[in-house]
């Protein structure tokens, strides 16, 4: 992720520093980049210098996203983009938007398929119809080759809210969030032992009906979809969109401007560009608590 955040980076004109940890992972990124990052870690930098006028993009492990934000937050850092989940667990993720609320930083978490052009243009036709009536997703994963991935056994653990959540939290950006939610869970997996079976249905503050489906042990993949009185707008892969109008059964491809998502990875070259302006459309650490909530009763299935 470094690395593709040092290419948006280029791109936009910013100048920046990359910090890193190890030299053979530094001579790694020299080598992709040509940038040179600082070694010996983020604890060790940010005792180097003030950096009260500096934003901050954090791309770490998973395990450590919590210790490096909050270490930022303490060296005077006033507006962090981290990755997503902002934390280990949730105690972690609580924990960085308290720090964050003493310290008055701003920190946002990235989820950056808030920002594909497919749903960009997905939001201008929900507005033009005047909202979304329903919707529906899934975030199914592929078990064995996550089973398989290098990853800490506590990582895995939280992949619903490591991974998952890229779909879920876009489905709460989009249809709202939550103000009830029935939740049901059901199987285990060796490396994911509260459940491999999810699926529930709730109503958002705004009172649209959704409901979600995901099965691990099942063929599948993420998926979103919502309803409009003229459309049903169909995320799946979510870096496309197609429609079904009302008064068809034709399923067809919309047109989209993406030529920043086939550039970059896809969503990040605006979602940099909004952390380093105007922050619309960032998820707040404060929304990502809130949200954590919901996230563990579909985990919990209570």
């Amino acid at each position: 992720m470094a690395y593709e955040y040092s290419r948006v980076l280029k791109d936009q004109g910013h100048d920046f520093i990359v910090v890193g940890r190890g030299e053979n992972s530094a001579k790694d990124f020299q080598d992709k980049t040509g940038i040179i990052p600082v070694t010996g870690g983020a604890d060790k930098f940010l005792t180097q210098n003030n950096y009260s006028n500096w934003k901050a993009i954090i791309a770490v492990n998973g395990d450590q996203l919590g210790k490096v934000t909050r270490a930022a937050i303490k060296h005077d850092i006033k507006s962090i983009l981290v990755e997503k989940p902002a934390g280990l667990d949730k105690d972690e993720i609580t924990a960085v938007g308290k720090i964050a609320a003493n310290y008055l930083a701003k920190v946002y978490v990235a989820y950056n398929r808030r920002f594909y052009a497919s749903v960009k243009k997905a939001r201008e036709i929900i507005k033009k119809d005047g909202g979304i009536l329903s919707f529906h997703f899934e975030f199914n994963e592929l078990a064995d080759m996550i089973a398989s991935l290098d990853h800490p056994a506590e990582i895995k653990k939280q992949w619903l809210l490591h991974n998952s959540t890229h779909v879920i939290d876009l489905a709460f950006f989009l249809g709202g969030s939550p103000k009830s939610l029935f939740a049901s869970t059901s199987g285990s997996l060796s490396w994911h032992p509260k459940g491999a079976i999810f699926t529930g249905c709730g109503i958002t503050t705004d009172n649209t009906p959704f409901t979600y489906h995901s099965n691990w042990q099942a063929p599948g993949r993420w998926s979103l979809e919502v309803t409009t009185k003229n459309h049903r707008l169909i995320l799946r892969p979510m870096e496309k969109l197609q429609a079904q109008q009302k008064g068809s059964f034709n399923i067809i491809d919309i047109t989209l401007d993406n030529e920043l998502d086939t550039k970059f990875k896809p969503g990040l070259y605006e979602e940099v560009k909004s952390f380093l302006t105007d922050q619309d459309s960032l998820c707040r650490v404060e929304e990502q608590i809130k949200n954590l909530h919901w996230y563990n009763k579909i985990l919990e299935g209570k």
